[in-house]
């Protein structure tokens, strides 16, 4: 149960996780529509490669995250 606390504290501190295209791996990925994430579900489009959908990848730098044991 511990584990579980310390998963919910470390998400709970966490900033938003930079976005990348799934596609290409761009990071410069927007967010699109002004209803998008809040009353219907995200919709993300890439600038580079013109990829438009609702996955997109999170990148977690190297110092973020559970603590690995």
């Amino acid at each position: 149960m511990s584990d579980f606390f310390d998963m919910v504290k470390n998400l709970k501190h966490s900033g938003p996780a930079a976005k990348m295209c799934p596609a290409c791996g761009s990071m410069k990925v927007k967010q699109q529509g002004s209803l998008s994430g809040w009353l219907l579900p995200a919709v993300y489009a890439c600038e580079e490669c013109g990829y438009v959908g609702r996955v997109v990848l999170e990148r977690e730098d190297e110092g973020e995250g559970p603590q690995k044991r």
